[in-house]
């Protein structure tokens, strides 16, 4: 459904300019079920996790000595989030067992970003806000569980409050200041600077895109050039801005992993 008139044109009287805004990351259901609605973005988000899964289920199904070239991007990609993220931050004997979940989590990620720019579809899933406060639960969830599991109770606790005697009369402080940093503020800059990216984006290329069409009558195809032009400069542009925020979002989740493995931090 198109988020604005299609007959509504520059110089037509009575035609205002129907600027994009949070009225274009709302969607009518497509079905519901009781109380439950299934909208566009989780459609968009269900096809994401079939297109990872399916990418790596037949690239690596009948894997090869020689690898076919499906298997070959399909390595490429397992080995940047490898090499290029995990093993940076944990280490290659303490990363191994986390490539896998990095891997689906960047993979997920960026392919929900994608949508952006696919014809059709025209929606980065993580523009709604949802889905980033559930992608970085599941990263603050694992951070909490390898935490106390490393750690302990008490070294657990210590870790997220920062405890530290040595501290003398400023402990208070630090412990009131660590425990918002690890318990409220990292996971809303996790998921906020995730969405927050990828919903100015979104806006600015409907901003555009919108604009193009109606300034596109008489005189004004001049105008319209000029904002067709920006569409794709801005599409361009957020074509690596979707593969940033997927590789920062892992990025930070590797981070979360090794402070929470670390002996000391």
């Amino acid at each position: 459904m198109l988020a604005f008139d299609t007959e509504c044109h520059l110089f037509i009287p009575g035609c205002g300019f129907e600027a994009p805004g949070l009225h274009s990351f709302v969607f009518e259901p497509l079905f519901t079920v009781g109380s439950f609605e299934f909208n566009k973005p989780m459609l968009l988000a269900f096809l994401s996790t079939i297109v990872v899964v399916g990418f790596f289920w037949v690239a690596f199904g009948k894997a090869k000595v020689v690898p076919g070239k499906l298997q070959m991007v399909g390595e490429a990609g397992y080995d940047f989030v490898r090499r290029g993220l995990v093993y940076d931050a944990l280490g290659k004997k303490e990363g191994d067992k986390y490539v896998p979940f990095m891997v689906s989590l960047f993979f997920f990620v960026w392919i929900m970003n994608l949508w952006s720019i696919i014809p059709l579809m025209a929606f980065p899933v993580t523009s709604v806000i949802a889905f980033p406060v559930a992608l970085a639960l599941v990263v603050y969830v694992t951070w909490l569980f390898l935490t106390f599991k490393k750690q302990g109770f008490v070294g657990g606790l210590k870790n997220i409050s920062g405890y530290d005697k040595s501290l003398g009369w400023v402990l208070p402080l630090i412990m009131v200041l660590e425990l918002l940093q690890h318990l409220i503020i990292r996971p809303f800059t996790h998921a906020v600077r995730l969405f927050a990216n990828m919903f100015a984006g979104h806006l600015l290329i409907l901003l555009f895109t919108i604009a193009s069409w109606y300034m596109l009558n008489g005189i004004g195809f001049v105008y319209a050039g000029a904002s067709f032009v920006m569409t794709l400069v801005m599409t361009a542009f957020e074509l690596f801005i979707q593969a940033v925020q997927a590789y920062v979002f892992v990025l930070l989740a590797c981070n979360y992993v090794q402070g929470a493995l670390a002996e000391h931090h």
